[in-house]
């Protein structure tokens, strides 16, 4: 594991530190809609103010393909950041060059989108290079952008002597590493959303792991077709089936599929719904049936361990969303340790006024799956190799 933020003597010395502000915006030129990410890098700068650092924050917003773009600057960040800290935070006009201004102890400066130079994704040497010379000391406090091999996550640290996890890092990796090292049993794992294909390597990994993985979401009925089960017009991936047969191989009695089902005439929440067993011919498959959701229930209530990922159905429509409030329910009042990852399963959790009772919400949906995939994440494996 990496060295902590805590362990260093930042006195006196210029500290960068990776966060992750990729922030909501409204579109319309509202400014920010949830400075949620902005919170979580709190502890670190606080910390790192209290030990007597300048502190230079870098982050990327959006995709904004490598050059300046207004609507992707960081400006609305380091306002509301300012607020939060109650103390001023200069923004730079840029990330590297002469307009990324030196920091003295005991000042903030966030540094212009780090994405408005294509070198960043490329994590280009020379680019790093510059960053690094910005500062004595590197924390990586980006779990949500540690999946991603770029200069600020990974190049710039060779060239930086002392470096470190920030407290939400190491949050992150503490928890995350409960999934898939020496778990708790009962252990149960819970993945809902669209598409097998995108959790191929979770489920794979998980099946070794896990005491029971319950599935559910648009996936669920890829692998229902599998077995030969209908699912009239559901959303599927017809050229995975054969991977949904195999899994359904390894997995033995661990994997659960729903046994009834929401299902409505046409995806729209004021269209003709019911329950139904099995999925009429022409109808759609929206939500778990409430006994899958019992059954759900009465299996997370058993379980030490839940790691959860995705809804269990079209959540964003209101009369399709029972089954994923019910499940996200059973894990508050389960008192196991909840591990809960992407962004719909924390909606789920505030729409079922939980959130308050879950151990542990990834602040990185991307990274927290290669996690669980047991994939090695290029920002934790710098960070270790400094150590």
């Amino acid at each position: 594991m990496a060295r902590s933020v805590r362990d260093l003597d930042l006195g006196g010395r210029r500290l960068f530190i990776r966060a992750d502000f990729n922030v909501p915006l409204d579109p319309s030129g509202g400014g920010i809609t949830s400075d949620k990410r902005i919170r979580a890098s709190l502890p670190t700068i606080r910390l790192a103010l209290e030990k007597g650092a300048g502190v230079i924050l870098a982050s990327h917003l959006g995709r904004p393909k490598g050059k300046p773009n207004p609507q992707m600057s960081l400006k609305p960040v380091a306002a509301r950041l300012g607020e939060l800290l109650g103390r001023p935070v200069v923004m730079a006009a840029d990330c590297v060059g002469p307009s990324a201004p030196a920091v003295k102890p005991g000042e903030v400066v966030l540094l212009e989108n780090l994405r408005f130079h294509a070198e960043e994704e490329k994590n280009d040497p020379a680019f790093s290079r510059q960053l690094a010379a910005l500062c004595d000391v590197y924390v990586n406090d980006a779990f949500g952008s540690a999946h991603r091999a770029h200069a600020s996550t990974v190049g710039m640290v060779a060239f930086v002597a002392e470096t470190a996890a920030g407290l939400l890092m190491e949050q992150e990796l503490k928890y995350l590493s409960m999934a898939v090292a020496d778990p708790a049993r009962p252990y149960v794992g819970i993945l809902g959303g669209a598409k097998v294909s995108d959790k191929i390597e979770v489920i794979t990994n998980l099946l070794k792991l896990v005491d029971r993985l319950l599935i559910g979401g648009a996936m669920a009925y890829t692998f229902l077709k599998a077995q030969g089960i209908a699912v009239g017009r559901s959303l599927l991936e017809d050229d995975k089936l054969g991977l949904a047969r195999e899994l359904l191989g390894q997995a033995g009695e661990k994997l659960w599929l729903p046994s009834d089902h929401l299902v409505a005439a046409e995806l729209r929440a004021d269209a003709e719904r019911r329950v139904a067993a099995a999925i009429p011919d022409g109808w759609i498959g929206v939500d778990i049936g409430p006994r899958t959701a019992a059954a759900y229930a009465a299996e997370v209530g058993r379980a030490k361990l839940v790691v959860w990922n995705g809804p269990m159905g079209v959540f964003e429509m209101e009369p399709f969303a029972r089954g994923t409030v019910e499940v996200a329910r059973a894990v508050a009042a389960s008192g196991a340790t909840s591990i809960v990852g992407g962004g719909d399963s924390e909606k789920a959790l505030q729409a079922a006024g939980v959130a308050d009772r879950i151990t542990h919400i990834s602040t990185g949906g991307g990274a927290s799956l290669e996690f669980l995939a047991g994939l090695t994440l290029p920002g934790v494996a710098a960070l270790d190799k400094q150590d």
